[in-house]
Parts: structure tokens; C-alpha cells; sequence
């Protein structure tokens, strides 16, 4: 058994001022162990810092913090500073739309205790299912899930197929991991490269299944027109490349960590 003495829940915004403090509210609930939950929002012009910041104020949701970044902004930056300001031992992080289940997150935990340095809340495992994007739909890019099905089923022949949901976001690891991992990459990619890098320095992992839910408010950020989908997808394949190099360096003896992640 492996315990834990403080969660820290990462929460990167962009114009979620609908979904952040309902979302916050509910995995206050859901976490019975102590807790700290960051919102690290890249200064979003919907006031999503505004409606956290009252939240704060009137005490409604303990131990919520929040970072607003003007600066050196992006989902895996924004991700990584929560990181570096976090006080848990162990780290969850995942989607703020609601489309990733609060409920969960005990599941993850209770996976960590048992003595996994990483688990991941996965859409491909049995049990687990992917929302269903559609054409016309503002909220939910059909395109974002051609990409992802599809990018995860050349992850597996690529990198591993011990490992399923390449892209899913929905997390918890052990502090340890990151004083050998940094995040790096823009978007999705950096969940990639972080499983690749954990799967190759030993680090123990498990998948748990969950339900991918349409967001409940906004719009989606991933792959909302062709021209973003297609800047994404050259990013994912340099990251795939940079993923084989990695494994020809390990074959070599070469190091695979990343020199600047946490200090031990």
C-alpha cells in the first residue's frame, strides 16, 4: 500500500468560465483524501480567472487555488507550471469541460495507493467508450475524434500496445515520475510523450476505463476546423519520431529522461 498525503488536482484553462467552478465544486466532493485544487487559466477573456477568484473569496471550495498566466501560455506550459507550484505527492490533472468524469478521480487514486506510479483514465480499455463528435456540432469536433481514434491505433503499433489511450489527458501520477519526466510538446502530443518516456524508464502504469462525455458548455478547442487538425497532426507526427529516436537512444544506452524536470 502506498499512501498518500496530499492531492493536487491541475485544472489548465481557456474559456471555461461555465464549466470551472461547477467542476471545481464537484471534485472537491469527490476527493475525500486532503486536497488542493489549481486552476492554472491562461487569461481568458470569458473571466474564467474572475469566476475562480470569487470562488476563492467566499471559501466555497476548499483549498482552490489559481494561476492566471499572461505570459508563456499553452495547455502542456500551462500544465507544467501547475506542476511546479503544486504541494501534492501525487498529481491529477484533466479536462475542465466536463467530459472527464470527477467521480473518477477515487478510482485513480485508490489505483495509486495500490502502488502504481501512474493511472490513467482511459476511453480504450474495456469498459471505457469515446464521445461521438459530430459535423455540425460547436461543442464536440467530429474531427477531434477521427484524430484520436485514429491517432491512438497507430500509437499502439508504433510505441506499445500495452498501453491504449495515447491521448487521454485524465491522470494521476506519482511526484517522483516528474523529477525524471518534464512535460513537453504544445498540445495533446505531450500525453504521448510522457507515457512513452514512463513506459521506457520502468515506471509501473494501469488504465482505467471511463465514459467520454460531450462537454457540457463552450466550445471545443481540439481540431475545431481543418487547418487546426492538420497543424496538430504534423505535431503528433514529429512527436511520434521524436518518440522513435528515444528508443534508439535507450537501445544505445543513451538517457531518456528530461534534465529539466523537478528537482529531486
Amino acid at each position: 500500500m502506498s499512501e498518500i498525503t496530499l492531492v493536487s488536482v491541475i485544472l489548465p484553462t481557456y474559456n471555461e468560465a461555465e464549466n470551472i467552478v461547477p467542476l471545481a465544486e464537484a471534485i472537491d466532493r469527490a476527493i475525500t483524501l486532503p486536497h488542493e485544487i489549481i486552476v492554472v487559466d491562461d487569461n481568458s477573456p470569458d473571466g474564467t480567472s474572475r469566476m475562480v477568484q470569487e470562488a476563492i473569496d467566499t471559501n466555497r471550495i476548499s483549498g482552490l487555488r489559481l494561476e492566471t498566466r499572461m505570459t508563456d501560455r499553452g495547455l502542456t506550459r500551462s500544465l507544467w507550471r501547475g506542476i511546479e507550484i503544486s504541494r501534492g505527492d501525487t498529481i491529477v490533472w484533466m479536462d475542465c469541460d466536463f467530459s472527464m468524469p470527477p467521480e473518477k478521480i477515487p478510482q485513480l487514486l485508490a489505483k495509486i495507493r495500490e502502488g502504481n506510479d501512474i493511472v490513467v483514465g482511459s476511453r480504450f480499455v474495456a469498459g471505457g467508450s469515446a464521445k461521438q463528435g459530430t459535423l455540425n456540432s460547436k461543442n464536440e469536433s467530429f474531427l477531434a475524434t477521427v484524430l484520436s481514434r485514429g491517432l491512438n491505433l497507430v500509437l499502439r503499433l508504433a510505441i506499445s500496445p500495452r498501453f491504449r489511450d495515447y491521448t487521454s489527458g485524465f491522470i494521476a501520477v506519482r511526484r517522483p515520475v516528474f523529477q525524471k519526466i518534464r512535460l513537453t510538446g504544445d498540445y495533446g502530443e505531450y500525453f504521448m510523450d510522457l507515457m512513452a518516456r514512463a513506459m521506457m524508464l520502468g515506471f509501473s502504469f494501469v488504465e482505467i476505463p471511463y465514459d467520454n462525455a460531450v462537454r457540457r458548455a463552450g466550445e471545443s478547442k481540439t481540431a475545431p476546423n481543418v487547418r487546426v487538425l492538420v497543424k496538430r497532426g504534423l505535431k503528433y507526427l514529429v512527436m511520434i519520431l521524436r518518440i522513435w529516436r528515444l528508443r534508439i537512444q535507450k537501445v544505445f544506452g543513451g538517457s531518456i529522461g528530461d534534465h529539466d524536470a523537478l528537482p529531486s
